[in-house]
This record gives structure tokens, sequence and C-alpha cells, in this order.
């Protein structure tokens, strides 16, 4: 079952920051929202602030070390892949070195890379789990110190980059603000208000009603206007629980398996800074979903003419007694770090024929292989010659090989030769260039002004084939060599008015499939490869159990592949210099760390057997 799961951090009090005034209440009110209104499970929202009680037996106070602590054990023990998480931080926030970081309470201005949580290894870290991220970040910057800096560029960029959902109080040149009055920050008194009025269960009306509510507070209350920055990722994510409608009451009712309280959002009420012109554009422009969490409210009309305060709204959240008891305990940490599988099930008689028919084409290589060079070859010796070829640390490069499976090699052409040459010379005679996507859509163009009824006119319709189908030969070559970009914007050069637009579309959705899978497994790579601690072998082993979720077939596989390699060789090297040193205990240990799927297993499972009768 997929579960919801959200950490709200909010922190008042800093040792070395000003203090705010109300971070740790929107904490407090994001994590109530969630569990009495959006139905989390209590045990499943926890809260970080400077007085909020222990998770389990565990301090919640918003350090650094609790902070990454309580994230890395959730990642290892609990967290699912297609599991749902909030991440709602209220605080400081401060760009160092063109870098983002979030700071917790102990943060230091002076010491920002050391005492400063640095978002990008934060985002790496959550998209390695296979959750479903949305961060919620209502940065304060701190005013006269060396950390006054725009702040939120680079969590931008790397939303977009890792096709995570993020959501920022305001623009990176910008500053959020706090109301002592509404007691919450700006940014977070809209968000709840949006919440609250049931505008937040679709991504996209949630953002468009954040941009529109967020600086009309600010102008109301009579401070700089702040705008807040949306990344919607594609997919759109699903950001809270599903919601049924009882007919009957025409009450919004949540899923059982998440123990809701049955509730209707109230309306948003006598608000004199939104007009009748405002809401009948939001209503306008409101999704299915929106509309349908509004049928409760219907009845009620916004009354330009009333005053009732903000704060009033924001704090109808329910509460009962069981919201001061417990809801945060986190079961004991049982199992080491790891990452789950992130590997979606196929059905059974797929998986046959891809097995069986990929098993019989590889034993038939093999065998073929193996008669013509019997004499010579060695298959262990082969694979260490391939290993030890490549000494430098394993990059990215411009390019991956490109696999069978890969969808950049699912074009087909007619190889029409004559037809081909002869929209070549048309080409020449005009003076443009075959390789030049921009020449053939210019052909093309002035091929479709010829009419109907000219003699001229079936030549100029083989031509106009003949150039489609260079523009998509361009777009396959430019989509091997991983450039998705130029790739797709060539094939884009077909519209529904030439021939093969049909297959341009097709391949058009397969490539940009496959470049959100290659910067996610570059990024996944780049994650595995930061955990390595130079002579630490359980540190590799953890590396090759995260690059192994890169899956045969996929962009960057063969690179991973290379990395396991190497890395299974380095824990191998470490295991007989600790048996060179009479260690042959821990040389044994350090051996088994090499997983079987590595090239260099079975040396270690040789080697664990002669050091396993060299210690007795």
């Amino acid at each position: 079952m997929v579960n919801y799961w959200a950490i709200a951090i909010g922190i008042n009090q800093y040792e070395l920051f000003q203090p705010l005034s109300c971070a740790q209440a929107d904490a407090e009110a994001i994590k109530d929202f969630l569990v009495f209104q959006a139905g989390f499970l209590p045990e499943n929202c926890l809260l970080m602030t400077n007085t909020s009680p222990p998770i389990g037996e565990k301090s919640s106070s918003p350090n650094k070390e609790n902070i990454l602590s309580l994230l890395e054990e959730l990642a290892a023990t609990f967290w699912q892949p297609e599991d749902y998480l909030w991440l709602f931080f209220s605080g400081y926030g401060v760009n160092y070195k063109e870098q983002d970081y979030l700071m917790p309470v102990g943060g230091n201005p002076d010491q920002v890379p050391e005492t400063g949580i640095e978002v990008r290894s934060l985002m790496q870290s959550l998209q390695v789990t296979g959750i479903n991220v949305l961060l919620i970040f209502d940065i304060n910057r701190a005013f006269g110190t060396q950390a006054d800096a725009p702040v939120g560029q680079e969590i931008i960029e790397l939303a977009k980059e890792l096709q995570m959902g993020a959501i920022i109080s305001c623009q990176p040149e910008e500053f959020s603000h706090e109301s002592t009055e509404l007691g919450h920050g700006f940014f977070t008194a809209a968000l709840l208000e949006t919440l609250n009025t049931g505008k937040g269960y679709h991504f996209p009306d949630l953002a468009a009603y954040l941009s529109y509510l967020t600086p009309k507070l600010c102008q109301h209350h009579w401070r700089p206007v702040q705008n807040p920055v949306t990344v919607i990722p594609s997919p759109q994510p699903v950001i809270l629980p599903p919601l049924t409608l009882d007919e009957n009451s025409a009450a919004i009712i949540f899923p059982e398996e998440n123990f809701a309280v049955t509730q209707t959002a109230p309306p948003l009420e006598n608000r004199e800074f939104i007009t009748t012109t405002d809401k009948a554009w939001w209503t306008e422009n409101a999704s299915v979903e929106t509309t349908l969490n509004n049928i409760a409210s219907q009845e009620t009309q916004i009354n330009e003419s009333g005053s009732q305060s903000l704060v009033e709204s924001n704090h109808t959240l329910a509460t009962s007694p069981e919201s001061k008891q417990g809801g945060r305990f986190i079961p004991p940490l049982t199992t080491a770090n790891t990452y789950p599988s992130r590997q979606t099930e196929t059905p059974v008689w797929q998986q046959f024929i891809i097995w069986g028919g990929g098993t019989m084409v590889i034993v038939g290589l093999i065998a073929t292989f193996l008669l013509r060079n019997h004499e010579s070859f060695r298959f262990k010796n082969f694979s260490k010659t391939i290993s030890n070829n490549t000494t430098n640390p394993p990059q990215f490069p411009p390019t991956f090989p490109t696999t069978q499976n890969s969808s950049t090699a699912q074009i087909s052409f007619n190889p029409d030769a004559k037809k081909r040459n002869q929209a070549i010379l048309e080409l020449e005679k005009m003076s443009l260039v075959a390789t030049k996507p921009e020449d053939l859509k210019m052909a093309i163009a002035k091929a479709q002004k010829i009419p109907a009824n000219s003699p001229l006119s079936a030549q100029a319709q083989e031509n106009i084939q003949a150039w489609c189908q260079l523009i998509l030969e361009l777009a396959q070559t430019q989509a091997q060599q991983k450039q998705y970009e130029t790739a797709i914007a060539t094939a884009q050069l077909i519209t529904n008015k030439e021939p093969l637009y049909s297959q341009a579309q097709g391949v058009i959705k397969k490539w940009q499939l496959e470049a959100k899978q290659y910067v996610s497994n570059k990024t996944l790579l780049e994650a595995a490869t930061a955990l390595i601690i130079p002579e630490q072998a359980s540190t590799y082993n953890r590396a090759i159990e995260v690059a192994k979720k890169i899956q045969r077939g996929q962009p960057g596989f063969e690179n991973a592949q290379t990395s396991i390699n190497q890395w299974s060789e380095k824990i191998l090297d470490l295991a007989k210099s600790r048996a060179a040193q009479g260690d042959f205990n821990t040389a044994i240990a350090t051996a088994a760390l090499v997983p079987e799927v590595t090239i260099a297993y079975e040396d270690a499972q040789d080697a664990i057997q002669k050091w396993q009768l060299q210690k007795n």
C-alpha cells in the first residue's frame, strides 16, 4: 500500500542567526493539516521544532545531525518506492559559492558548508530512495551577514533536473517575510489558506492559487511582495491522498486506510482583497478535482465588504486530544542502510518471453564465440583485462552506447536509394545542405508550394518524403549521442502536414522518456560515487547496491556496470592488502563484501577459501 509521509521543520530560535517569530508555528500548522484534514497517518508525520517532543526515544531538535539521521533512518527502514513525502522547512536558507543550504538550529553564517545542510546532496539522496517527494521551503535570508545572498536558484534548477516537485516561498532575488498578525510567514499563510479551502489537492491548482494569493497577502498587509516559485515535474505527482465524495452529505471522505476524520474543507471567506473577477477566474480555471472539493461550499458567497482576519481561517484546523499524544514514534532501526529497489513488477508471461528469448540468444552467441576462440579464450583473464584497461574514476561521457532496447534505434526508413539521391541533388540545386535540419525544412516548404495539378507535383512529394526521412535520421543520430533536446527539436520540424509525422511524434515521446531516465541515472550514479570513502570496503559495497538500480537497457547502464566492476575490484584489493598484513579474519570479511554479480566475485571466493586454510 502506498504511504504518505511528512517531515515538518520549523526553527524560531537559532544559535547564531536572529530569531524568527513564526517558523515553528508554520511547521506545526502544516503537520496538523496533513494529519487532521489530509488523512496522513499521525505516526507518519514528524515534527522538528525548538520545542517538539522526542521522536520515539530520539531528540527532535532540528539540528543538522538529527535531521540527516532521521532522513537516513526513514530511507533505510520505512520508505518504499512510490511512497509520498512532504518535506516542509521554515527557517533560514543560505547561498554560499552558488550552492544553496538549509540552515539547522546550529547553523553558522561564517561556516556554511560545515554547519548547513547542502540542498544538492539532500535532494539527490531523496531521489535515490525512489519515493515521490514534494519539497516546500519557506526560506528566510539573513540580513546583514555574508549569508545574505539570493538563495533558491540552485533548488529550482535541481528540482527541474531531478524532476522533483518543489515550492519555494519567493523568487531568488526576493525576501520572505513573516507576519505576527497572521501568526505565519506570508507564504505559509497563503499555503494554509489554499489547503484549508480545498484548492491544493491538485498540484497545478496549488501552484496557481499560491502565485495569486501570496502577493495579495503581502500587499494587503503593506509588506514587500514575494512571488512563490513552483516546479511541477512530469508526470504530475499526486501530492495528497485521493478523496471521495459522500453523495448524501456532500462531505469529503478520506480513504479508509488513512484512518482520517471525515471533514469538509472550509471555504475561502470574506477576503476584501479577492475580487469577484478573481473568483470567476479561479472557478473557470479550476480542475475537476478542485471543483469536486468545493461542492460542500458552493452555497457560501464571498462578501467583499467583510473584513474577517485571515488568521481566523488559518486556525480552523481540527484539534483533538489525540493530537497532543504520541503519533510521532519511529520504530527502532533494525536493518542496515539500504535503498529500496525501483524495479517495477512485470507479468510472469512477459518475464518468460523476455528472459527465455534473451537467454537463447546469449547462449548461441557465447557458443559461437567459444567455438571460434576455444584455444585462447580465458574468461576470467578476459574480464580482468577489460577492468584494468580503465584506471580513472567512471565519468558519464557525452554519449552512451546504444542498446538493443533503446528507443533511439527504433526508427525505420525506406531504403530507396534512387529517390533519396534525387532528393539530395535537388537540395544541392537550391544550395541547401542535407545535414542541416533547417535547410531540409526550407526545402520541404518550397516543395509544398508546388500545385497538385503541376507535372512536378509527384516528384515534389517524393522529395518531401525523402527530406522528412533525412530529418528523422539526423534526429536519431542526435538522440544516440544523448542530445535529447536537440533531437526532439529536430523531429518537431516534421508537422502534421508532412509524411512521417506519426513516426516523428512516436520517437519524440520515447526520447522525452529517455531524457528523463538519462538524467535520473546520471544522478543515481553520481550519488553512488559520493557514498564511497577511500579504504572503507563497506562504502564500495553500498555504492554498488545503489548503482545496481540502473537497469539493463536504460541509458547509463554500461557506465554503471563499469563502475560496479571497478568498485568490486577495489574491495578485493583492500582484502588482499589486509591478508598480506596477516589479518586474515578482516581480509575474509572484506572479500565477502564483493557482490555476486561482479567480475571480482569468483576471485574473492577463491581468496576466501585460501585465507581460511592459512588462518587455520
